[in-house]
């Protein structure tokens, strides 16, 4: 399966870059690091081992072992040479077998954000791999995506998402305040909405609680 013909099919119109939470009707948006200080980033503080449980529970509660997924990064060339040329070495710390990055697949678009590249100069690299949950090691990866900002290493700048083809959900960790959780169903995504309601993040919790009453609601940035 191709990525433009799942998202086309599952999630029509839907432009794959952030704010996802605000992009698509169904979803949560998730608080992952909660009372940050400056004096907490270091990987054994509180504040980062609360970012990592919880970041890593809520991909396990969506995701199991022998599921199929993508795993899509986006990598942005501001024309200056310093584009990632080297495509595999995002995803090679990353998997279990190398064997597995024989399909991984890329494409050049458009500057994500085209409201910022007015000259038309910039581009995005969408690295594209499709592969089983199983071939992921997932739990180090979500912790160099949300030890972007934290001065923490290993840490991965680049947008990632997750895309579970069976299940029909969208998992993006923006860094390590929080992630969107898309679906095509309330339904799907129900159970995790009830489980984790207390990490909801409270500035969009109204809205998100319309979702699971009445099925949808139209939000605005």
């Amino acid at each position: 399966m191709l990525l433009n013909d799942y998202i086309n099919e599952n999630f029509p119109n839907l432009n794959l870059s952030p704010p996802l939470f605000y992009n698509w009707e169904i979803g949560i948006r998730f608080e992952l690091g909660v009372e940050w200080n400056r004096d907490y980033n270091d990987e054994n503080s509180l504040y980062v081992q609360g970012v990592y449980k919880r970041v890593v529970t809520l991909f396990e509660s969506l995701h199991v072992q022998d599921e199929e997924i993508f795993v899509v990064v986006d990598v942005n060339d501001f024309g200056d040479g310093k584009t990632y040329k080297h495509k595999s070495r995002i995803f090679s710390p990353y998997v279990y077998e190398k064997s597995v990055l024989y399909k991984l697949k890329h494409t050049e678009m458009p500057y994500i954000f085209l409201e910022d590249d007015e000259d038309e100069k910039y581009k995005t690299h969408r690295f594209i791999l499709e592969c089983k949950v199983s071939d992921m090691k997932y739990i180090p990866l979500l912790k160099a995506i949300c030890n972007q900002d934290l001065g923490i290493q290993p840490s991965i700048f680049h947008r990632m998402y997750f895309l579970n083809i069976q299940r029909k959900t969208i998992f993006h960790v923006y860094d390590d305040r929080g992630c969107d959780l898309l679906a095509t169903s309330p339904e799907t995504i129900r159970d995790i909405y009830h489980t984790y309601n207390d990490w909801i993040l409270d500035y969009d919790k109204d809205e998100i609680d319309k979702v699971f009453k009445y099925g949808f609601v139209h939000r605005s940035k």
